[in-house]
């Protein structure tokens, strides 16, 4: 018989799962990775800032992830430097900044690695509430954009030509990350938010005929990276939110040894 507090544990990452796999997908198709792991360390910066506005932890990592994807937007068009450095810059300028403002506030007490690599066990029937709630919210928000995203991740500039507003579906995309981040982080923390979006999504696109297929199969690994993960955090006593991450990429080393399907979801 299972405890209460792992029960709600596995609730909450399944949720999690749910919702990152799809997403995930998209990272995965359009290469942003890298731009992935820069809205995740900028949620270190937003956690400081809900705690010195009186804010809820996920609105504040959602709000400064959020003005992180604006900024870049922003630096792109004004700044003549590559994007991979922009985000090197983004990336490490926030993750510093809230380290720093978290020395200067004395009055303070946070456990900093919770909030790096999570903290699934403690999760309340609020933070599940809030889990489900926001992430039906982004899988609205996702299918009622997908046609826009998907052409967007084609091509931009026949997605432009059929006005389905690309530039618009790269900000609603940047926006639905900093809202996985935001519900993601108590789960498996700013350090290994990325790998949970891009883990599974990785693993279904060598088994996928297609992106509505992969996304699907992604939630549904993920979900089972969860299980296991946990499963795993219980039996050899190590980190829960690492271990989801781990057990991601025992799921994805054991696709490797599989048969490869020859009709790969966007295969570049």
């Amino acid at each position: 018989m299972l405890d209460d507090f792992f029960v709600r544990a596995l609730v909450a990452g399944v949720g999690v799962a749910l919702v990152a796999g799809p997403l995930g997908c998209f990272i995965v198709w359009r290469r942003m990775a890298y731009l992935g792991d820069t809205m995740a360390h900028s949620a270190l910066l937003g956690v400081v800032l809900a705690f010195l506005l009186d804010l809820h932890i996920m609105l504040g990592v959602f709000t400064v992830a959020g003005l992180g994807a604006l900024a870049l937007i922003v630096l792109q068009r004004r700044v003549s430097l590559p994007t991979d450095a922009l985000l090197g810059i983004l990336a490490h300028s926030m993750l510093a900044l809230g380290l720093v403002l978290i020395a200067f506030m004395a009055w303070l007490r946070i456990d900093l690695l919770s909030y790096l690599f999570g903290d699934i066990l403690a999760v309340s029937r609020l933070d599940i509430s809030l889990v489900y709630g926001g992430g039906l919210v982004v899988v609205t928000i996702l299918a009622l954009n997908w046609r826009a995203l998907l052409a967007a991740t084609v091509s931009e500039e026949l997605a432009a030509a059929e006005a389905l507003k690309p530039e618009r579906s790269r900000l609603v995309l940047m926006l639905l990350m900093a809202a996985v981040i935001a519900i993601a982080m108590k789960i498996v923390g700013i350090l290994l938010i990325t790998a949970l979006l891009i883990i599974p999504a990785a693993s279904a696109r060598r088994y996928a005929g297609g992106p509505e297929q992969m996304a699907l199969m992604a939630a549904g690994i993920g979900a089972c990276a969860v299980v296991v993960g946990l499963l795993g955090s219980l039996r050899f006593d190590t980190p829960a939110g690492p271990s989801v991450v781990v057990g991601a990429l025992a799921i994805f080393l054991f696709g490797l040894l599989l048969p490869r399907r020859s009709g790969e979801a966007f295969r570049s």
